[in-house]
C-alpha cells in the first residue's frame, strides 16, 4: 500500500500533529503511509521523516491509496498549493483544513465533491494540550469523523461543532485565546515593575503565577468562578484588585470586545 496520509505544511501546528501521530507505543499514521509535503519542515517533521515518513517537495502523480489529506499552510498559501495537489488527489479522501479563514466553500471549489472538514486548533497543539473545534460537509461519513477525532485528538481535545459560524467563534476564543493570556503574562510583569518588584524576579512572579493558575484549573474539576471565589478574602487585597478588574469597565466588557474584534476579521477572512 502506498501513502494513506498526506499533510501540507510541516510547521509549528503541521508538525505538532505529526509528532503526535507518529509518536508512542501505538503511532495513529504509521510512518510508511505518512508523506509530508513541505520545502522546509519543522523540527518535528524532520524527526518523522527521519524516521521513515516520506518528504515531498512536490506532487506529480496521482495518490490512490490516500484516505487522508490535511492542509496545515498559511491561508495566504492555499490557492497556490491546492492547485498543485488536486488533480493527484482521489475523489473519495477526507480533506481536512485547519486554515484559519478558509470557508468550506472555498475548499470545496479547490476540491470539488470531496468530504470535507474545516478544523481549528491553538497553539497548546505543540505540547498536546491543545483543544480543537470542527465542522463536516454532509458527505462526510461517521468512520470519517471518527478519523478526523483521532487525528485532531494528537493536539488536545477535540469537539465537533455545528456549524462554520461556530469554527469563527472557536477562532475567536479559543484559536486566538492563548495570545491573550500570554499578553496577560506581560501585562502581570509590566504591573509587578511599576509596583517596585526588581526586574529580575518581575518575569518570574507574572509567569508562573499563570502557569500555576492553569494546572491548578486543570486538577480541579471546580469552576474557575469557585476557584476565583476561594482564594477571595471579604475586604481582602484579592478583593481589592477584583473590584477593578470586575468594574463596568473591566476585565469582562474588555474580554467581550476582545473576542467580537477576532470573530469579526476571522469572518472578514472567511
Amino acid at each position: 500500500m502506498g501513502h494513506t496520509h498526506l499533510i501540507v505544511g510541516a510547521g509549528r501546528m503541521g508538525g505538532a500533529l505529526i509528532k503526535g501521530w507518529t509518536s508512542g507505543r501505538k503511532p495513529s499514521v504509521a510512518l510508511e503511509n505518512l508523506a509530508i509535503l513541505d520545502p522546509h519542515p519543522g523540527p518535528d517533521a524532520m524527526a518523522a521523516i527521519e524516521a521513515g515518513a516520506t518528504h515531498l517537495r512536490a506532487i506529480s502523480a496521482p495518490m490512490p491509496d490516500l484516505t487522508h489529506l490535511v492542509l496545515a499552510v498559511k491561508p495566504q498559501m492555499f490557492d497556490d498549493i491546492a492547485g498543485q495537489i488536486a488533480p493527484f488527489i482521489p475523489q473519495t479522501c477526507l480533506v481536512t483544513s485547519i486554515m484559519a479563514g478558509v470557508s468550506l466553500l472555498r475548499l470545496n471549489e479547490a476540491f470539488p465533491e470531496r468530504p470535507l472538514i474545516r478544523a481549528m486548533p491553538n497553539t497548546p497543539a505543540a505540547i498536546g494540550a491543545g483543544i480543537s473545534a470542527f465542522t463536516a460537509t454532509a458527505n462526510v461519513s461517521k468512520p470519517q469523523k471518527s478519523s478526523v477525532k483521532r487525528l485532531l485528538s494528537a493536539a488536545g481535545k477535540v469537539e465537533e461543532v455545528e456549524s462554520e459560524h461556530m469554527i469563527d467563534i472557536v477562532t475567536a476564543v479559543s484559536g486566538s485565546g492563548p495570545a491573550y493570556v500570554f499578553y496577560l503574562v506581560e501585562a502581570l510583569h509590566a504591573a509587578a515593575l511599576d509596583a517596585g518588584m526588581p526586574a529580575d524576579i518581575a518575569p518570574s512572579f507574572a509567569r508562573e503565577t499563570i502557569i500555576g493558575a492553569g494546572a491548578l484549573l486543570k486538577k480541579s474539576d471546580q469552576s474557575a468562578e469557585t476557584l476565583r471565589v476561594a482564594v477571595t478574602s471579604p475586604n481582602g487585597t484579592t478583593q481589592a484588585a477584583l473590584d477593578v478588574l470586575m468594574s463596568e469597565n473591566g476585565l469582562a466588557p474588555l474580554m467581550k470586545q476582545t473576542v467580537r474584534a477576532a470573530l469579526k476579521r476571522a469572518k472578514e477572512l472567511s
